[in-house]
């Protein structure tokens, strides 16, 4: 509902003074081992947090492979496979449950996010800036509705 000054009114449960969009839809982001690695946790959250998103479960886990290997479910055919399942279980990922705003989570967490071929991404997008190669690119982030559902799934069972 509008107040008058079109801003819509916070959502029950917001940060009292904060303002957010009523229709909000949940999606799936990680920081990968070698964002833990290389200490840029706290900054990719950060960019999350000033987008205007809001992270609403965390986790710090190091995956086992078949976590991992289902994760990677759709690549299972391809001839990376094998290197996308070692580098997610080399260590601890930072698994999170995102909050945007209903129409555009997924595309804005993608831009954000930037291409996933390093030499793609934009200058100022998570891996415009930090990537430097493409087999090890940060983070992931679902590319929409369904896959979201399926990785908050698998990732944070009920």
């Amino acid at each position: 509902m509008q107040d008058g000054t079109g801003v819509t009114e916070p959502i029950s449960g917001a940060v009292p003074g904060a303002r957010t969009l009523r229709g909000v839809n949940q999606t799936f982001i990680m920081c990968k081992p070698d964002a833990v690695e290389r200490g840029l946790v706290g900054e990719i959250i950060s960019r999350i947090e000033r987008k205007g998103f809001r992270i609403v479960r965390m986790d710090l886990r190091t995956p086992d492979r078949a976590l991992a290997e289902a994760h990677y479910e759709e690549h299972r055919e391809k001839p990376f496979f094998g290197e996308l399942v070692d580098f997610l279980t080399r260590g601890p990922v930072v698994a999170m449950i995102v909050e945007g705003p209903d129409d555009q989570t997924f595309s804005i967490m993608r831009t954000l996010i930037g291409k996933t071929r390093v030499e793609d991404a934009q200058p100022g997008s998570i891996r415009g800036d930090f990537a430097t190669t493409t087999n090890e690119n940060l983070v992931h982030g679902s590319d929409g509705a369904e896959s979201a559902a399926r990785e908050i799934a698998l990732w944070f069972p009920a």
